[in-house]
């Protein structure tokens, strides 16, 4: 079986390791690859059947898409896999030639193994890059050429609201994905737990890397902009054993961040602080590690109050922080002067995509 598993741009080999890691504990063979034919935001994982022991001793196959749909806190679709194709100069067709290579190519698969002709279904898109088409002429392409290949078959059902089964079609660049999407319409960085919404809140699945990047040992644990908590929130659903705090300026985000940790069950696992992040030392001495995503862009508003509010914090944190900080902000030459002149030096630098941005994360000591 091949998974196609979507995640956020510049995760992926966070993305990989949490997946070896789980499918390690299934006792299976496994392959995961990360960006798959050069895309970005994807990973490949191929996995061998897997078994368990129902509570009468009978052995029976584990659904291994149900398995990491559940388990993951990294990605955010598991795609059965049914091909994938390099389109060279897609992006330069005209849309009819564009169509008609997806369709022809879609014509020939054996759909028909991965759903019934009795099971309604519907085409989901996306599309990404320079294209004459849009996702959904995709859709629409995709949609009547399986039609068409499952009419050998029966009468197929399609609907396009509330299908059995989803196909999930992916252009991006010149390359073309096809699978069963078994994660549904909600992606799974969509916290169920979340019933307040940060104007501009952190997707759980890069808080869960910035948290990976961090590695806490145990050691007391700090989001000084903690927003509407998805970040201790997150790290509190992991188990984590140390204090957990989070501090927020604004009362009516954090009153939103501790509503939030109670519909995740770990609202007494979490110490929330009504403070700012620039007299942190007032609120804690010391702190093992602090994880936050930092204000910037619409977040603040005047983008001129960004450098004096990260040398007032930074300066802030190398008075209470022992081990490990990680942040992500647009705003690269305010947080690097920030760093350096506070006396923390850089450990780490990526680039992650999060909401149509591409942000800079640091690891810093």
């Amino acid at each position: 079986m091949k998974l196609l598993l979507t995640t956020s741009q510049g995760i992926e080999d966070l993305a990989k390791g949490e997946v070896e890691n789980l499918l390690s504990g299934l006792g299976v063979p496994f392959r995961v690859e990360e960006r798959p034919l050069g895309v970005e935001g994807r990973v490949l994982a191929e996995v061998g059947e897997a078994f368990y022991t129902d509570e009468k001793g009978k052995k029976r196959e584990l659904s291994v898409p149900t398995y990491l749909n559940e388990s993951s806190r990294l990605l955010h679709r598991i795609i059965m896999e049914i091909a994938s194709e390099r389109f060279e100069g897609i992006g330069d067709d005209e849309p009819e030639k564009a169509l008609k290579r997806i369709e022809d190519f879609v014509s020939e698969l054996p759909v028909e193994r991965f759903v019934k002709v009795s099971e309604s279904f519907a085409v989901r898109s996306f599309r990404k890059g320079e294209h004459s088409v849009t996702s959904v002429d995709i859709a629409r392409t995709v949609g009547k050429a399986v039609f068409d290949r499952l009419s050998r078959f029966g009468t197929p059902r399609v609907n396009l609201d509330h299908p059995a089964v989803i196909f999930r079609a992916e252009l991006i660049g010149d390359v073309f994905f096809l699978g069963i999407d078994t994660t549904g319409d909600s992606s799974l960085h969509k916290r169920p737990w979340r019933v307040y919404d940060h104007p501009a809140h952190l997707k759980a699945s890069i808080a869960n890397a910035l948290i990976e990047l961090a590695k806490p040992d145990g050691g007391s644990f700090i989001d000084p902009f903690c927003g509407s908590g998805t970040i201790p929130i997150e790290l509190a659903l992991r188990g984590y054993d140390g204090r957990i705090i989070g501090l927020e300026k604004y009362r009516k985000h954090l009153r939103g961040a501790e509503m939030n940790a109670l519909a995740a069950g770990v609202s007494e696992r979490i110490d929330f602080v009504l403070g700012d992040a620039t007299r942190l030392s007032e609120y804690v001495e010391s702190v093992d590690f602090a994880v936050s995503n930092l204000p910037y862009g619409l977040k603040i508003g005047r983008k001129g109050m960004i450098p004096g509010l990260y040398m007032d914090f930074f300066s802030e944190l190398s008075k209470v922080l022992e081990k490990r900080g990680v942040f992500i902000t647009t705003e690269k030459r305010a947080i690097e002067k920030a760093i350096e002149e506070n006396g923390f030096e850089i450990r780490h630098h990526r680039l992650i995509g999060h909401g149509g941005l591409t942000v800079h994360t640091y690891v810093v000591e």
